[in-house]
């Protein structure tokens, strides 16, 4: 993503609004994650692994964070979650 918003916000219904930033939100986190872990691959010097790594452990953190948020303001999202985890459960018993 890096740094763009994938969607037009404007075009959102007022109510839905705040759902979406906390969407997009956890969408630009779980992107600084993967940046952060791939430039820690990568890194010859420990010391920059260390700290990249130390950072996209903060960012998994900020996506927590989000998702709370978006489990509070969204029902249907906080009901589809849980019943995901319950098919997982299921399937794998």
């Amino acid at each position: 993503m890096l740094s763009k918003i994938p969607i037009n916000l404007e075009s959102i219904k007022k109510e839905d609004v705040d759902k979406e930033i906390l969407r997009v939100a956890i969408i630009a986190e779980l992107d600084a994650v993967n940046l952060y872990e791939q430039m820690a691959a990568l890194a010859e010097n420990k010391h920059i692994k260390t700290i990249l790594l130390d950072i996209a452990k903060e960012e998994k953190t900020h996506v927590g964070e989000f998702q709370a948020l978006l489990l509070i303001n969204d029902k249907e999202q906080k009901k589809e979650l849980e019943e995901g985890k319950k098919e997982v459960e299921e399937l794998t018993g």
